[in-house]
């Protein structure tokens, strides 16, 4: 979870159906150490404590205990602090799942810049879900042709040349030959050509 977007009323309902996040703490948030784990700090890692929040909001937002995780990235000289409700992965493993939130945000972001879906055919939950994974499912089964078919167009052209041709009986491993370039030009052709070049 972003910081951006941590008021901690929201992982109340997190804690509650048995998930946990991962988030980074801001540099303003007020809490007391309650016990700390030892840690390698060769690794990276600087804490691993158990919290409680102190903040007059915050710790009436969210009572629970929270785990406190201090890690030096040694490539951005940078020191990171995370949060997390999950007490049982190893501190390192935390620090690693942060680290893939940043490939969840790229997927999301190349979801709004190549599935384009121009009306939803139903508003309810339920269906945008559903139209939305069945446009996540087509793109990756056009990546999975790209792939074993070895086509060389990106797979944004892909999906424009099967929107057009996607009634014609003609198989797909055929569609994307290579045509030559003087395809459909008849040399005993008795018609003008446009262009006499």
């Amino acid at each position: 979870m972003d910081r951006g977007y941590l008021d901690f009323a929201r992982p109340v309902s997190i804690h509650q159906a048995s998930a946990f996040f991962v988030t980074r703490a801001k540099s303003s948030f007020q809490f007391m150490r309650r016990y700390s784990r030892p840690v390698d700090k060769s690794s990276g890692l600087r804490c691993d404590q158990t919290i409680g929040l102190t903040g007059r909001v915050t710790a009436k937002d969210y009572p629970e205990p929270l785990r406190r995780i201090g890690y030096h990235d040694a490539q951005t000289d940078k020191r990171l602090t995370f949060l997390t409700t999950n007490f049982l992965l190893d501190a390192l493993t935390i620090t690693a799942l942060y680290k893939a939130r940043w490939q969840v945000e790229l997927f999301f972001k190349w979801i709004k810049s190549h599935l384009r879906i121009k009306a939803f055919y139903g508003t309810s939950e339920n269906a945008v879900k559903t139209q939305i994974w069945i446009a996540v499912s087509v793109y990756v089964l056009v990546a999975i042709v790209k792939k074993r078919l070895g086509l060389t167009q990106s797979l944004y052209t892909i999906l424009q040349f099967l929107s057009v041709s996607i009634f014609e009986k003609t198989p797909i491993s055929t569609v994307f030959m290579q045509v030559p370039e003087n395809y459909g030009i008849d040399k005993n052709a008795n018609q003008l050509l446009l262009f006499n070049l």
